[in-house]
């Protein structure tokens, strides 16, 4: 039974997602971050393309607010830049295209091969396109490329359909995660009062493998995280906050509510300190009421929201954890993750000391034990 729902077309997973919006390799850092404030996406695709040649049309990548914080920060690097220069220099395989009648069972080897998103083209309607691609006030537009546009699916979009057809995969969903052998010790952490600055190599690896940071005190007990989905749904003012503030103070910062008014006044403190006039600026012009009220209209134009290192906010960002305990079932794990719209959880003991963590590609990769190695033909 495994095995026949493995067999199922990527097609029936794209249903209803909406079509990439696409920024051209030739754009820079700056057209990166405007588009993603317009568009409200957690992240853009990054295209190379011929238009009149769809093989030569490819998507090369992806950028959030994560890779314009790690660029920025490393080197001070203006955002003048190429976006190039966030992507990899070669093909890592995080981005795969897939055809629309590829397997279930293809796209979950794709992705325990490394693949974050995997790009597969989906129908169109002739008059849709044209209207996306005369409408500018889309900002971004979805990726039109010789008549087809495209999806991308993740690992989420995979968990999420299998849920739906978990008695397949009976009994393993019954198991605890700590008998199915899933939770990984290799855990990515940062203590409570450490510059929340030392934290961004960690949190560059943690996006990498679509994990997070764990912010623990002097015993190891978990205390909160800071999460790279919860830094891609702010703005570029995130960047003086990581810059100026503690592991801690940055959890406080990256709350859903806000940061809170006495945080914002530190971080200003401190960039004036340090005579950080570039960063001081950026704040300047997201908390000082006559710089807002003075541009509002060109905000409104574009659609960002100037709410301090809130810029993009969504339902699903937080600083806090969401945890399970190793004797918690599969099943009771991915609905919490799902439900959390999360790719891991964090396994405390019953007094929140971290044990490790349980990811959705361990998760896929216990379903794909059930049909045999990556040779195996499904039918």
């Amino acid at each position: 039974m495994a095995r026949k729902f493995l067999a199922t077309e990527v097609s029936d997973l794209c249903v209803g997602k909406p079509p990439l919006r696409w920024l051209p390799a030739t754009a820079t850092v700056a057209d990166a971050v405007a588009a993603l404030k317009r568009s409200g996406d957690i992240n853009v695709s990054v295209w190379n393309c011929n238009h009149h040649d769809v093989v030569l049309c490819r998507c090369i990548g992806k950028i959030c607010m994560v890779d314009v914080i790690d660029y920025v920060c490393k080197e001070d690097n203006p955002f003048e830049s190429s976006l190039l220069d966030l992507l990899p220099k070669v093909d890592d395989g995080r981005i795969k295209h897939l055809e629309a009648n590829s397997s279930l069972l293809e796209a979950i080897d794709s992705i325990l091969e490394g693949a974050q998103n995997l790009v597969i083209p989906i129908k169109t309607y002739n008059q849709r396109q044209q209207h996306l691609i005369t409408n500018p006030s889309l900002g971004t537009t979805t990726a039109l490329h010789n008549g087809k546009e495209y999806c991308w699916l993740n690992r989420e979009d995979i968990i999420r359909f299998i849920l739906n057809s978990i008695n397949v995969f009976s009994p393993i969903p019954t198991f605890t995660i700590e008998s199915l052998n899933i939770i990984s010790n290799e855990t990515l952490t940062v203590h409570y009062d450490d510059p929340a600055y030392s934290a961004l190599p960690l949190i560059t690896h943690s996006h990498l493998n679509q994990t997070s940071v764990a912010v623990v005190n002097q015993d190891n007990t978990l205390i909160g995280e800071i999460s790279p989905f919860a830094l891609s749904c702010c703005d570029e003012t995130i960047i003086s906050a990581i810059t100026t503030l503690s592991a801690g103070d940055l959890m406080a910062y990256l709350d859903s509510s806000g940061p809170p008014e006495d945080l914002v006044h530190l971080v200003k403190m401190r960039l004036q300190e340090r005579n950080l006039t570039g960063m001081m600026d950026m704040m300047d012009d997201y908390y000082n009421p006559l710089s807002s009220s003075s541009s509002s209209s060109s905000d409104e134009e574009f659609g960002a929201w100037k709410n301090g290192g809130m810029g993009r906010s969504y339902p699903g960002r937080r600083s806090e954890a969401i945890v399970c305990n190793p004797w918690n079932t599969l099943m009771a794990v991915m609905v919490q993750m799902i439900a959390h719209r999360v790719s891991y959880a964090w396994v405390v003991k019953e007094d929140y000391g971290l044990v490790g963590i349980v990811t959705f590609t361990e998760i896929l990769r216990q379903f794909r034990s059930t049909v045999g190695s990556s040779n195996t033909k499904v039918r």
